[in-house]
């Protein structure tokens, strides 16, 4: 037998230490230098137990590597792709494989040195559990060959004790009904006596029939009429004479008509591989009414969206709130700003400013940048704005770290290069984090206003509409009217955590750093 011992990974264990994407490992190998894991884990690690190191009798040292949590949110994932294969060289750093998260495909590195000795879960596998066995990595390359059959061993064994009682049981039972046990047995064996003799029966009768149906074939036969030459050559070649139609006088097979029934039957496999060319598309399904429809299968990413979003509707209580904001003088410094410019340095948005000026209204009233957290409401005192990015695979929300701390240049080459990864999948575990506020911003699409949902366990979301022109009464001069360029933006709040006179405020102070871009400076 193998023995196996195994110690789990504790932040308390003097032996062992918690290490970061899913790898654990002996701290008495001379290679280990240990490493720091953010806080940001710690909590999930410990609950879970992601870790684990394990020594075998018959196996050598080796590192188990575990489906790694690479979002907060995430509980399952998929292996999209192995970067590196069995066998190969490992460097710390190194991408091992691709993973499908609940935020977007992101990179598994190693944070060890060694060889990859067996891929335990391959390419394509959905959703793996988070600390479930991915594969196995080894630090001698010598010992890869020892992980050649090697399987995962997590399934519980069946209790001890439920086993010993069912042997227990059984043993009661029949201590308690020997007697009834030798009366049944001679019962028993007249039964078997008289199932043997009907099975004897029904024998020799299905071999009489078998023979009969035989003599009735050979009669068949016989009575077909066909020349001898036809009779020889049909049987040379396993054809049965009463599926050949005859051309011979009086109604006679000919060796013609076999030889005609022998060219057709190897025509036949032809004309079956050419079947499906010609043959016309699968009809699409229709619904009872008659509507065609087609089901398109669902991402990994797009059933988080959409169990995330149902579960924010139906557990935070929305409510929504509206404002119109001038912005002539925003698109007249923007126009200065862009101009200034050098050979494409940069290129500032409309969505910048209201980034910016949301950051800002975030830290005059820190109540909006707050959570509900069941017993208490947690305060942010830093600043991480996401901004809502859409693409062909789903809606992203990358995240615009210490945005308050950012200038209008900074936020728009960030939020340009985090879009690129967004659409491209490759956003790393930081960018695609959940922040304190989200900006979702529809204006391109032409939309004036519209509401969003908010994103957990965030307490309220900015969402923007178009830039339009409207005329106004010019307060100026009275009794004259003007044009002006209109934003309207709609805050959603958490009603638990944000009450309606601080959403507000909120949006107030969100007015007058909009309309007055100088404010931001101050």
């Amino acid at each position: 037998m193998r023995n196996s011992v195994t110690g789990l990974v504790r932040l308390s264990s003097r032996r062992f230490v918690t290490r970061p994407l899913g790898i654990a490992r002996n701290l008495s190998s001379p290679t280990f230098s240990p490493r720091i894991i953010p806080n940001f884990y710690q909590s999930s690690i410990n609950d879970l137990s992601l870790f684990q190191f394990r020594q075998f009798a018959s196996a050598p040292s080796s590192i188990e590597l575990k489906m790694p949590a690479l979002s907060p949110t995430m509980e399952k994932g998929n292996i999209v792709k192995w970067k590196k294969k069995e066998g190969d060289k490992v460097t710390a750093g190194d991408e091992l494989c691709e993973i499908e998260t609940d935020k977007a495909n992101m990179a598994f590195e190693s944070t060890d040195e060694g060889y990859l000795a067996k891929i335990l879960i391959q390419d394509g596998t959905e959703g793996v559990t988070v600390g479930k066995n991915i594969a196995i990595m080894v630090e001698n390359k010598e010992d890869i060959e020892k992980f050649k059959d090697y399987k995962d061993e997590e399934k519980p064994e069946p209790k001890k004790e439920e086993k010993k009682e069912e042997k227990e049981g059984k043993k009661e039972e029949k201590a308690e009904k020997p007697e009834k046990a030798e009366k049944e047995e001679p019962k028993k064996e007249e039964k078997t006596e008289k199932a043997e003799k009907t099975e004897k029966t029904e024998q020799r009768s299905s071999e009489e029939g078998e023979q009969k149906e035989k003599e009735k074939e050979k009669d068949d036969h016989l009575r077909i009429k066909a020349s001898p030459a036809a009779r020889y050559v049909a049987k040379e070649n396993g054809l049965d004479l009463s599926g050949i139609k005859p051309t011979g006088p009086n109604d006679r097979i000919i060796k013609a008509d076999v030889l005609a029934a022998i060219a057709a039957k190897k025509d036949a496999p032809q004309k079956e591989a050419a079947a499906p060319a010609k043959a016309a598309a699968p009809a699409k399904p229709t619904s009872t009414d008659g509507t065609v429809y087609t089901d398109l299968p669902l991402t990994n990413l797009r059933k988080i969206i959409a169990t995330r979003l149902q579960q924010s509707k139906q557990q935070i209580p929305h409510y929504y709130l509206s404002m119109d904001c001038h912005v002539d003088e925003l698109l007249r410094i923007r126009q200065q700003l862009n101009a200034k410019a050098k050979s494409g340095e940069y290129k500032l948005s409309i969505n910048d400013f209201v980034l910016k000026a949301s950051a800002l209204a975030l830290k005059q009233v820190p109540e909006v940048n707050s959570s509900w957290q069941e017993t208490s409401i947690r305060k942010y005192e830093s600043i991480h704005i996401n901004v809502a990015v859409n693409t062909d695979n789903g809606l992203y929300i990358p995240l615009i770290p210490n945005t308050d701390q950012k200038g209008l240049i900074t936020i728009s080459n960030l939020v340009r290069d985090l879009a690129g990864k967004a659409k491209a999948n490759k956003l790393s575990t930081s960018e695609a984090a959940v922040g304190t506020f989200t900006v979702s911003n529809l204006g391109a699409q032409g939309l004036s206003h519209f509401a969003a949902v908010i994103n957990p366990p965030q307490a309220a979301i900015l969402a923007v509409g178009s830039v339009q022109d409207r005329v106004i009464v010019d307060k100026s001069a009275p009794g004259t009217f003007r044009s002006s360029s209109v934003l309207t933006v709609t805050l959603s709040c958490d009603h638990r955590v944000v009450d309606g006179a601080v959403g507000s405020q909120w949006l107030q102070v969100f007015k007058q750093l909009i309309e007055d871009p100088l404010r931001m400076l101050l």
